[in-house]
């Protein structure tokens, strides 16, 4: 099977947060709050996949209820947070969902260590162009972006359009007449 044909079997996305949807960087305030930074374009690939009836879901270890917040606001049902085991979250996210997908239908992307298991078990492991090197040697796909900047976009706008679902058929007609 080449890459393309494995993003047209994707019906679920999972992702890591932080290095992921950010660029692994975060500001300190002086409260002790912690700041990120999320790309508006991987926002809007993320609810298009909801509303196109892809499953999507986190597993981060990170805490902030802003990026839970914002989750939610796009359309993400399963979100696990504070999570010191991935692996076990990733369990649980598949026993939910038990009859309607398998592991070759999931892409996961991460970027660090705390990824590497999980990315062994799934179907697609995807990363960002600047994941750590251990997660670098087990992807399949390594976007040309970026975490943080558009990989998240990147691996979400691939398996739409494969599947006829990244533009509304209305749009598509009216760019193929010109217009």
């Amino acid at each position: 099977m080449n890459e393309l044909e494995k993003f047209e079997t994707i019906n679920t996305f999972i992702f890591d947060v932080d290095g992921v949807l950010t660029n692994s960087q975060v500001l300190v305030m002086e409260d002790g709050k912690l700041l990120r930074h999320m790309s508006v374009r991987d926002g809007y690939a993320i609810r298009r996949a909801v509303d196109m009836g892809y499953r999507v879901a986190i597993i981060t270890g990170g805490k902030s209820e802003g990026v839970v917040s914002r989750l939610r606001d796009l359309g993400v049902v399963n979100i696990y947070h504070s999570i010191s085991n991935k692996l076990d979250a990733y369990r649980a996210f598949m026993e939910l969902y038990d009859e309607d997908i398998t592991y070759e239908n999931v892409l996961y992307m991460g970027d660090d260590v705390p990824d590497y298991e999980v990315m062994r078990l799934v179907g697609l492991p995807a990363c960002p162009r600047d994941a750590c090197p251990e997660i670098l040697s087990v992807a399949t796909y390594v976007s040309h972006a970026n975490g943080g900047a558009g990989a998240v976009r990147d691996v979400i706008e691939r398996t739409l359009r494969l599947n006829g679902h990244w533009i509304p058929d209305e749009e598509e007609k009216a760019l193929a007449n010109g217009g």
